[in-house]
């Protein structure tokens, strides 16, 4: 099977049989080389076949800062994505490399699934996708799902929710210290004002979003926004 691009840049992020999401970052310092980056990552997996090791999609994005690339793969579990390591994943970072000297591969982290989402009410199709990290000072499953459940009931409960979100899926990363928002939004423009409002950046001002921001033991994390670029699965 050949590694083919999907037309709207974006994975399903519902898509049933993964057990396994990767998000990682590179530092590539400028737009044109986030741009070569793409392009050279395209090139390199789609000349190649696809990797049948369970994997199930590729996606990356680019940064609105000019600098980052975020890469969100799915996989059926971590024997899959060793599987991949051992086998095809040297000569891709190698020809990528060769394209865009100098890339600085920064992070890389486990999560499940979708713990929980907010479904989309219409068929708005995301300008910008915002990852919101967040990081607990210790390993703690319970805590990981109490915190997204607070946000949800904060969205749910909002009497001026913002505009322009279209919809988020709250993942819980495997080493129980952290939460990764993927968040779909119309336009960045749309989120910078959404963070202008009331709320201290988040919503409105309500007891449900005060207990979010100051929730006990949250040690980290940060906000940042890409664009979809480019999105990779087997083809025929």
């Amino acid at each position: 099977m050949n590694a083919v691009a999907r037309p709207d840049a974006r994975p399903d992020l519902r898509r049933p049989g993964v057990g396994l999401v990767l998000a990682s970052t590179w530092r590539v310092g400028t737009p044109e080389r986030q741009t070569a980056a793409v392009d050279a990552i395209a090139s390199a997996w789609e000349r190649r076949d696809w990797p049948d090791v369970g994997l199930l999609s590729y996606s990356v994005y680019t940064g609105t800062d000019g600098d980052t690339l975020l890469h969100y793969s799915q996989w059926t579990g971590e024997e899959a994505y060793q599987d991949f390591v051992r086998t095809f994943r040297d000569d891709r970072n190698a020809e990528i490399d060769a394209a865009v000297p100098g890339i600085e591969r920064v992070a890389l982290h486990r999560y499940a699934p979708p713990y929980r989402s907010t479904e989309p009410a219409d068929a708005r199709i995301p300008g910008c996708v915002v990852i919101v990290d967040v990081e607990f000072d210790a390993p703690d499953a319970a805590r990981q799902r109490d915190w997204v459940d607070g946000v949800l009931e904060a969205l749910e409960t909002d009497p001026a929710p913002a505009p322009g979100g279209i919809s988020g899926h709250f993942h819980l990363s495997t080493d129980g210290r952290r939460i990764l928002n993927y968040a779909e939004w119309e336009s960045e423009r749309a989120h910078i004002e959404a963070l202008a409002r009331p709320g201290d950046g988040i919503g409105t001002s309500t007891p449900q979003w005060a207990k979010v921001q100051t929730y006990a033991g949250v040690v980290g994390g940060g906000v940042r926004r890409y664009a979809p670029a480019l999105s990779l699965g087997a083809g025929a």
